[in-house]
């Protein structure tokens, strides 16, 4: 991939951070992906990993989204895009799905955030004075889940979103793992943030910038594989 820092759209974030999400994952592993961008992941990972994705709506065996005009509008995943399932899959009520998160068989989530910090708390689902519908799964997923990565662009409106101590609602506290945004990769420690890979297009020094939380360098940082 070929971009310079002026050049990227939207949709070029969205792909520098699915990538790398989807490099993430082990061979084998059940994952969940969130609604919105985490969904994206799916699309780069490759087909011999075989990853069984996990769709909280009530899908074990998800593929990728459907492209084209022939949609099979039946198949929907849970932020409402069709999507494709793969040979083997199973369709379930809500009670199996949250069974599913809720008891430690997920090994991977990956979710959009509103705000993360220090400690690895997030907060995922409300702003204050806007109409929500709910928490919806988030909270069952992050508790239930071996780990959980956040998929996320690294600020909204210019604001940072990886902050020293969320002041959104908490989804929860203290279970992220990994940050994943355009520019970086941070890993949650005990002792704070550890900026461990670098897009090459920022510096560290804009990366600090863009920050409203303390980290630290890995001693290992190296460029962010996308």
């Amino acid at each position: 991939m070929s971009l310079t820092l002026k050049s990227l759209s939207k949709d070029e974030i969205k792909e520098i951070i699915a990538r790398r999400i989807a490099k993430e994952f082990k061979k084998n592993d059940i994952v969940t992906l969130g609604i919105g961008l985490p969904t994206e992941a799916a699309n780069y990972v490759k087909e011999d990993m075989q990853i069984i994705f996990q769709s909280e709506n009530g899908i074990l065996g998800l593929g990728r989204t459907q492209k084209g005009p022939d949609y099979n509008k039946k198949i929907v995943n849970a932020g409402g895009a069709y999507v494709y399932v793969n040979l083997g899959a199973s369709f379930y009520d809500s009670q199996m799905a949250f069974t599913i998160m809720r008891g430690g068989h997920i090994d991977a989530t990956v979710l959009g955030a509103l705000q993360v910090d220090e400690q690895g708390s997030i907060a995922s689902w409300q702003i204050p004075g806007k109409f929500v519908p709910g928490i919806g799964g988030s909270m069952d997923l992050i508790v239930g889940s071996k780990k959980v990565i956040v998929a996320m662009t690294h600020t909204s409106n210019n604001e940072p979103k990886i902050v020293k101590r969320c002041t959104l609602p908490l989804t929860a506290f203290g279970e992220v793992d990994m940050i994943v945004t355009e520019r970086c990769v941070f890993q949650v420690a005990p002792n704070g943030l550890v900026l461990t890979e670098i897009n090459p297009m920022f510096s560290v020094r804009e990366i600090r910038n863009s920050t409203a939380a303390d980290f630290i360098e890995s001693r290992n940082l190296s460029e962010m594989i996308i």
